[in-house]
């Protein structure tokens, strides 16, 4: 596989294509000489400007989650996580999932539906009857390094018993369970001022971070700090992708609608209908990763529909002379391929993920979480993948954290800018 990547890594015109073209919009994918000749040309500016740190996840802790007791996993722009079965990948990418939902408002037993599962290995059960686990991250951007602490109860009832918000050492947000018969928690902040500090009621199913925004003012130095630290939690939390293309949901055909691509790909051919449409630049370059990881000749990707609307199939063309290929005839680890190489390829506009509305896109960095990366995917399809996602996260809007096989670790290892976090060595 080493020399598979070796032998991808020199192309460049995939590299300068995604270097300067976005799929947010449908001018964003078009190179300067087809765009309108009215569009003035950008004036470069005087002076560099320096960017403003994207918020990003950049610590993951598991105090105590399943299998995982006092771990501290550092995350780069790609990190990869192998490991042997059983010994914890899935629920490291499943506490990042969790914590990902919560920042985005979802309850509690939304985040956790199987809240057991969690419990670490050997708990035992307190007076009270009670079990849990703890996770937490840490979170860098404009203000610098914040972390985000919580403590679940799973058992005898799923609730949030506490959470800890913290920057530089200082408690900003903290929050406990003072009686068990009310389903809330008694909240903390910092305020500043004559106050010090504010006390009030929150709910014991939902993540009080980011609950902050609704309930600080933002009219003292602490509460600005308080503030600014939780819309850095809540912004990198929210964008967030999980991924896990589905090959059975994927072979049918679909109606058209909005052309975002859903976590399981299974609207993976009205996404392709948009992106032909919306962004050539693109879909040229996915077509070219087709070639690559599906077998047998093939010149472009293309949608069929019915005259006067219906449902959507995707095609693979195979050329001059040679019947097109429906994507429903392909094998899974072809399906899956082009799903992931689409996710690799495009950004926030293209996928079903709800960014922060309040920070324009270019300020915030979405993360693709893919459970089994490389599962049902030959040495050729994986080599393929690590390269476009070398090429994706090295221009900074997009992250991966993925779990992946030996097969694909071991030629990740020595690879420069991929994280590898060997679990069960």
């Amino acid at each position: 596989m080493d020399a598979t990547l070796d032998a991808t890594a020199g192309r460049t015109a995939d590299a300068v294509a995604l270097a300067d073209t976005r799929t947010d919009s449908p001018e964003a994918g078009r190179p300067a000489a087809e765009r309108s000749a009215a569009e003035p040309a950008a004036e470069p500016p005087a002076e560099p400007t320096r960017r403003e740190p994207r918020p990003v996840v950049t610590e993951l802790r598991l105090s105590a989650f399943g299998p995982h007791r006092s771990a501290v996993f550092p995350l780069g722009p790609l990190t990869l996580f192998a490991g042997p079965s059983g010994s914890g990948k899935s629920h490291a990418l499943a506490a990042y999932e969790a914590l990902a939902g919560l920042g985005s408002g979802l309850a509690l037993e939304r985040a956790f539906p199987d809240p057991r599962a969690r419990i670490p290995d050997g708990a035992v059960p307190d007076a009270q009857h009670r079990r849990g686990f703890r996770l937490g991250c840490t979170v860098d951007g404009p203000v610098g390094p914040v972390r985000l602490d919580l403590a679940v109860q799973a058992e005898p009832t799923l609730r949030i018993v506490g959470e800890r918000l913290s920057q530089d050492g200082q408690i900003l947000l903290a929050t406990a369970l003072r009686d068990p018969g009310r389903r809330s928690v008694q909240a903390a902040w910092l305020t500043g001022g004559a106050i010090g500090v504010t006390r009030a009621p929150l709910p014991d199913d939902l993540l009080g971070t980011a609950l902050l925004p609704l309930r600080v003012a933002g009219s003292t130095a602490g509460q600005r700090q308080v503030l600014a630290a939780a819309e850095q939690v809540v912004v990198a939390l929210r964008a967030v992708f999980p991924c896990d293309p589905r090959p059975d949901r994927m072979r049918a055909a679909v109606p058209p609608g909005e052309g975002r691509l859903l976590g399981d790909c299974a609207n993976l051919a009205d996404v392709l209908r948009r992106t032909r449409s919306e962004c050539g630049t693109r879909h040229a370059l996915l077509a070219e990763a087709a070639r690559t990881g599906c077998a047998g000749p093939v010149a472009g990707l293309d949608v069929r529909a019915p005259a006067g609307g219906g449902r959507v199939a995707a095609v693979l063309d195979r050329g001059p002379g040679r019947p097109a290929t429906e994507l429903a005839r392909l094998g899974a680890g072809e399906l899956r391929f082009l799903a992931l190489a689409l996710v690799l390829l495009t950004g926030p506009g293209v996928l079903a993920v709800d960014p922060a509305a309040e920070l324009l896109s270019a300020r915030q960095a979405l993360t693709v979480l893919a459970d089994g990366f490389d599962r049902g995917l030959d040495r050729r399809q994986s080599a393929e993948l690590l390269r476009l996602a070398l090429l994706s996260c090295g221009r900074g809007h997009i992250r991966l954290v993925a779990a992946v096989g030996e097969g694909t670790a071991a030629a990740a290892r020595d690879l420069a800018g991929v994280a590898m976090v060997d679990l069960g060595a």
